[in-house]
């Protein structure tokens, strides 16, 4: 069934990815990260045959038991939602790329645990550019100075930022949300020596057409392609 819908979705996002790209006037390409969470095994594998190896998931718990049905070296894992403190010498070994460290406190435990373990995260630092208080990660107006502090914390290989828009047809409020991350976006790679700029990761199902527009190099995509979640 994955396989039957993904030899139609997946052709269509990719076309409207090239839509949007031809838009805004950019010649690189998009990253997808296939959201995974509440799909079971066999949407990984549909995924894998259709040529997507990027897999993000929000739940430590989730992740794990993915990883452990796939396999750690056959997919890049993404872990995307929030990272409790107290669940990240857990999650540590499992995620290749965790797109929302959302505050300096966050920081510092993987920071710590990423020292315990001999190893280096590579990570996101989530800003909260809609001004929505449900929304997790740096203030638009500390974000510079924060990712600042995070970046020199042993450790860490911070690779660029990540946000959410707010859900809503208002097309004006996302695409602000946006443009407001893209801006944070570089003057953190021009303000920041120690900021890799490589990854500005916004854009879901309903909105990534407008974050490809506004600068987004890698969309996190679950329902457009792999359909409502099941669990």
């Amino acid at each position: 069934m994955y396989r039957a819908r993904l030899a139609e979705t997946l052709p269509a996002v990719r076309e409207r990815l090239a839509r949007a790209l031809e838009r805004a006037g950019r010649r690189d390409e998009v990253v997808i990260v296939a959201v995974t969470k509440g799909h079971g095994p066999e949407a990984l594998e549909a995924l894998l045959d259709a040529g997507l190896a990027r897999f993000g998931e929000n739940r430590v718990q989730e992740l794990e038991a993915k990883v452990a049905a796939v396999g750690r070296e056959r997919a890049e894992w993404h872990l995307i939602g929030h990272l409790q403190r107290n669940k990240v010498r857990r999650a540590l070994p499992l995620f290749d790329l965790i797109h929302s460290i959302d505050s300096l406190r966050l920081a510092q435990e993987l920071s710590k645990e990423a020292g315990r373990a001999g190893r280096t995260v590579t990570g996101l630092v989530q800003v909260n550019t809609s001004g929505e208080p449900t929304k997790g990660g740096l203030r638009a107006e500390e974000a510079v100075e924060g990712v600042g502090r995070i970046v020199e914390l042993p450790g860490l290989r911070i690779q660029g930022l990540m946000t959410m828009a707010p859900f809503t047809d208002d097309e004006r409020v996302i695409r602000r949300t946006f443009a407001a991350a893209r801006e944070l976006f570089e003057a953190c790679a021009k303000q920041v020596p120690a900021f890799e700029a490589r990854h500005l990761s916004m854009g879901m199902s309903n909105d990534f057409e407008v974050a490809v527009e506004e600068g987004s190099t890698m969309v996190r995509l679950g329902t457009v392609l792999l359909g409502e979640r099941r669990q």
